[in-house]
């Protein structure tokens, strides 16, 4: 897991590319949420490649701690507004398959119990 700080649009890329894998399956139209998001936080196209190498090297187990590290750096940097736009996303995401499995739902509940209490 990077030890690095993220910013808050790398950290929202983060969120939901780990909300679209807990199901062990991404669709194409779980892809289409993603790609929304990109286009909405870079205006200019932006290479992802280091970022998906850094979600795609995390093991199941190592989801969740990255999950809450990326919520933690993208509630540093973002207002309120944002934060509420991105858990759009998050809820767009989870529905975007039509079904909303315990797994994302879990971490939908992380997002909302950790970014209310604070």
């Amino acid at each position: 897991m990077p030890n690095y700080r993220m910013n808050k649009t790398i950290a929202g890329y983060h969120l939901l590319m780990i909300l679209s894998a807990v199901d062990y399956r991404i669709n194409a139209d779980e892809d289409l949420v993603i790609r929304e998001y990109l286009v909405h936080e870079f205006p200019i196209h932006v290479n992802l490649d280091k970022q998906m190498e850094v979600i795609s090297r995390l093991k199941p187990d190592e989801w969740e701690p990255h999950f809450l590290k990326a919520m933690d750096d993208f509630y540093d940097d973002a207002t309120d507004a944002e934060r509420k736009n991105l858990i759009n996303f998050a809820i767009m995401l989870t529905k975007a398959d039509k079904v909303i499995t315990r797994e994302e739902n879990h971490f939908l509940n992380l997002l909302f119990d950790h970014w209310e209490s604070q």
